[in-house]
């Protein structure tokens, strides 16, 4: 049985997040509905993150299964075609081996969070930054977040639901830098908990305000308590950016991987 890879593009703002749910379009329900019109099969995607509602992508990755060998160029165009007109598109599809799994194959995640400082809302951004009026020292944020770097037990940027067995997850990149009135953080990590980037991003912004400084973060961390979390960051200034897999997960490919957009890479 064929098995094909897709990387998804999408804004999150009008769906309840990946995740198929009772009420609500989804993304992984979207996605399912192209696949049984082109194919008339009625099958299940399987995705590398489960992003919340209002969160985006650029790089997502799904996988699925069909009965006919279809060209993977077809599958992406067919797919685009039946997507119409949500904000989802399919930017590349690939053939890959029956053992490729988009979430437990994946070696590595990078999400991207923006946030915009400055007086003007933002207009073409609406929904796709997190807004703040007050300026932020960039540097003192970036710096604070290297004390996140690193094996650590995260359960105070954790949220109450989270399903992860663990809460000791390992932080391999914290980047955070300035681009005119916009401010950039890049993390990677194999895995993350739910809500830990968001959650991140609101404690750092605190340390942007000069409310806090890099020993109270640290102290926040340290502390495994979610009541000693800053405020989470809306979903709006969230971004999967790109997933990474081993490169011999990719038989046959109907456009280069994806990657990170220079902005820079996480």
């Amino acid at each position: 049985m064929p098995r094909y890879r897709i990387t998804i593009e999408y804004d999150g703002t009008p769906f309840v997040g990946w995740q198929r749910q009772a009420e609500g379009l989804s993304i992984q329900g979207l996605l399912e509905e192209a696949i049984r019109k082109f194919t008339g099969e009625t099958v299940g995607v399987r995705g590398a993150g489960r992003t919340d509602a209002g969160v985006h992508a650029l790089g997502q990755v799904a996988h699925f299964d069909l009965t006919k060998d279809w060209a993977a160029t077809r599958v992406r165009d067919a797919m685009n075609f039946h997507l119409r007109p949500h904000p989802i598109g399919i930017v590349a599809s690939a053939a890959v081996d029956a053992t490729f799994d988009a979430r437990f194959s994946a070696v590595k995640r990078h999400y991207r969070y923006r946030l915009l400082t400055r007086r003007a809302p933002p207009i073409l951004d609406k929904n796709r930054v997190w807004w703040t009026m007050r300026d932020l020292d960039a540097e003192a944020m970036n710096d604070a977040a290297q004390a996140l770097v690193g094996k650590h037990d995260f359960t105070t940027f954790r949220a109450a639901q989270c399903q992860a067995q663990s809460p000791v997850k390992t932080l391999d990149v914290f980047e955070i830098r300035r681009f005119g009135d916009e401010i950039v953080c890049e993390v990677s990590a194999r895995s993350f908990l739910h809500h830990q980037v968001r959650s991140m991003v609101g404690s750092l912004k605190l340390v942007g305000e000069g409310k806090w400084s890099r020993d109270d973060l640290a102290a926040a961390l340290a502390a495994r308590d979610r009541e000693a979390c800053g405020p989470v960051s809306p979903a709006s200034g969230l971004y999967l950016v790109a997933v990474d897999y081993p490169e011999d997960a990719v038989t046959t490919s109907s456009s280069p991987r994806s990657r990170s957009p220079e902005i820079p890479d996480a």
